[in-house]
């Protein structure tokens, strides 16, 4: 009996050790069943301010090490432009570095997972095989929201084919002046188009439900990412759009042009937003409390977290980093949730901590902050699925994408001129012809094609630093194959007029370039493209493609081209582009930046009292397809006008079988 009541004291012992063992484990913040507020309330009263702190930094990847993450509970890594595991890395080389980092996060205390970022800002930019689609001013001429939320759409799967759940995308600035270098990364210089374009955000993410409160953020599923709006507020209006520099506007302006995209933003569910380098009115944005904490979490209710750019509170000062306490104060109190640091990581928490313990900047400012950050990471599911696998890895640059990039491609582009006069048009080009002459710097140059924030930040030359098809290779694979496809990037009217062309495609542009390395006051294209296109188009009819971040001079070259067509930075489906030059598609393209006549009347926007462009904001000619010629003729002569019939036949064989 001594025994049995021996034996039922020890399992009872057991079942209590038991119980509080479970009691002990059991934390809200791991639940998934309880709700997002009540998971981020309990985790952030069980955080210590080391590791609250910790949440607020972002590092790049070449610092990050598993013991740093676990050590300092560090919030978010990111890939700056061309920061890559290895050269030309595969998305499982990707998804295995993220995970590493991700398994030093989940081994710290509380395990609170880590949130990977990257700049995807026309397609997965950065990688290797990705699918690079156009940039932003080239979706702007689709004027087609919903062909830009399918880009978003499979842009979130490439991403997360790599293990990525965030990305520093879209850019939503309303560039005023084309002579800024981030100009092709503005929808329009017309807030309506950059607002519309914010579908984006939609395909990014996913379409929130109807009920869910404005401001909340919302990622819908492991095949969808956490998105940023950027760069809050005023980026694309500083003065003679010198990059980073002060927007002179009033409150008035700030709100009618600069703002709406954000509101509409917000809206769609958006997570994060990135404040720019740039100043209103003189005051810097990483240092305006009054917007970021006052107009963007007050008045637009916005409930995601607000993340500095690059350095971004380091700028506070001038020079940068000269008084760096005064910047983090600075930064922080005006609203930051997360630093984009990226490398002077102890410095940083240093500081904040000292600045906290001396009642600087309070616990509540420090807690809505975090809180922020934790609510995007349980929104997005991080919690429960922290690490990456292998399932989407298919996606990326797959060839489902590559045709949406070849379809937004096509859409792009925008017909300035056709023909000498209209009676005469160029385009479509015949694709049987005896010989035709391909000339230019960016005829056959994916690196010049794509443009900036490219595999690397300023982007690359050449055809061997990712996968695509350029101009010319789509040339000749557009044309009959009779057809001789002769290629010069350089040549001189002899060499032209010696040879029996029948026409002639030249693709000339600016060298990629990003941020203030674009910034220019004169934008001129590349030497030696005005001889080019002076030889060329002197000796035969000559269509121009301008490859192209943002308008350039082509006034001076204008009345000597056949043809001119903007194809702004297509990026790697070069298809597109003989999509309409040959006929299979019409151009359906409008400009969405009025086209200077010459830098001298900079800036310069549809609704301005001296506007006087060359080719107006809304402009670009229209072209049918063949197929739908042929078509429209054929119905024609079935409905008993045969003459018409014949007629429009012979002007069908007239452009496929003479130059």
């Amino acid at each position: 009996m001594k025994t049995v009541r021996i034996l039922m004291r020890a399992v009872l012992l057991g079942m209590v050790s038991l119980l509080s063992f479970a009691n002990a484990e059991y934390a809200k913040y791991k639940d998934p069943k309880q709700p997002v507020a009540v998971r981020v309330k309990d985790l952030l009263g069980r955080m210590s301010l080391e590791e609250k702190i910790g949440q607020m930094v972002q590092i790049d990847r070449t610092i990050a090490t598993v013991q740093f993450m676990k050590d300092y509970s560090i919030g978010s890594v990111l890939s700056g432009g061309g920061s890559t595991p290895l050269p030309q890395a595969s998305a499982a080389d990707w998804v295995n570095m993220i995970n590493d980092f991700q398994r030093g996060s989940l081994a710290s205390r509380l395990g609170i997972p880590m949130i990977y970022g990257i700049d995807a800002v026309h397609g997965h930019n950065n990688v290797y095989n990705a699918t690079i689609f156009p940039h932003n001013v080239g979706l702007g001429a689709t004027r087609d929201p919903e062909l830009v939320k399918r880009i978003g759409a499979a842009t979130a799967l490439e991403v997360r084919a790599t293990g990525i759940p965030y990305v520093f995308a879209p850019c939503i600035a309303v560039c005023r002046d084309p002579r800024w270098g981030r100009c092709y990364e503005s929808y329009s210089e017309d807030h309506k188009i950059v607002q519309e374009m914010t579908d984006v955000i939609l395909g990014l993410q996913g379409d929130p439900p109807s009920n869910l409160r404005k401001g909340v953020p919302y990622i819908g599923g492991k095949d969808k990412v956490a998105a940023c709006a950027k760069h809050f507020v005023g980026d694309g209006g500083t003065t003679n759009g010198i990059n980073e520099n002060n927007t002179v506007i009033d409150m008035h302006g700030l709100l009618s042009i600069h703002m709406p995209a954000y509101s509409d933003s917000i809206i769609k569910g958006v997570s994060t937003i990135m404040v720019s380098y740039s100043s209103w009115n003189g005051e810097k944005m990483h240092a305006n409390r009054e917007l970021v904490t006052g107009f963007l979490k007050g008045t637009l209710k916005f409930k995601g977290f607000v993340i500095s750019d690059w350095q971004g509170i380091d700028r506070i000062t001038s020079p940068p980093h000269s008084n760096y306490t005064y910047s983090v104060q600075a930064g922080i109190q005006a609203g930051i949730d997360m630093v984009m640091i990226p490398f002077n990581l102890t410095e940083f928490i240093d500081d904040l901590t000292d600045l906290i313990k001396n009642n600087v900047i309070t616990m509540d400012r420090i807690d809505d902050a975090v809180g922020r950050i934790l609510l995007v990471k349980f929104s997005m599911g991080l919690f429960e699925n922290p690490l990456a696998d292998l399932s989407l890895v298919n996606e990326l640059g797959s060839q489902a994408h590559r045709d949406l990039a070849r379809e937004a491609v096509r859409k792009s582009l925008v017909l300035l001129k056709n023909g000498k006069n209209e009676s005469h048009p160029l385009i479509p080009l015949p694709k049987k012809a005896p010989k035709i002459l391909v000339a230019g710097s960016h005829a056959d140059n994916l690196g010049y094609q794509c443009g900036g924030w490219t595999i690397n930040w300023q982007g690359f030359s050449g055809n061997k630093y990712t996968r695509g098809t350029t101009i010319l290779g789509a040339i000749r694979s557009a044309v009959d194959s009779s057809t001789e496809v002769v290629y010069r990037d350089n040549l001189d009217s002899d060499f032209v007029k010696s040879n029996n062309f029948d026409y002639a495609i030249v693709a000339v542009g600016e060298a990629p370039y990003a941020e203030t390395a674009g910034d220019s006051m004169t934008l001129t294209m590349l030497d030696p493209d005005p001889s080019v296109i002076t030889d060329v188009c002197e000796a035969v009819k000559c269509v121009v493609i301008i490859i192209s971040g943002r308008p350039i001079v082509i006034e001076p070259y204008i009345s000597s081209v056949d043809a001119l067509v903007a194809a702004w930075l297509p990026g790697t489906e070069g298809q597109g582009v003989t999509d309409v030059l040959f006929g299979d598609y019409g151009f359906s393209g409008k400009l969405p930046r009025s086209w200077f006549k010459t830098v001298d009347q900079l800036p310069m926007n549809v609704g301005d009292p001296h506007y006087d462009p060359l080719f107006p904001f809304d402009f670009g000619l229209k072209t049918e397809s063949v197929p739908s010629i042929v078509a429209r003729s054929t119905s024609a002569g079935v409905d008993g006008k045969p003459f018409v019939f014949l007629v429009m036949i012979s002007l069908i064989f007239a452009l496929y079988f003479t130059g």
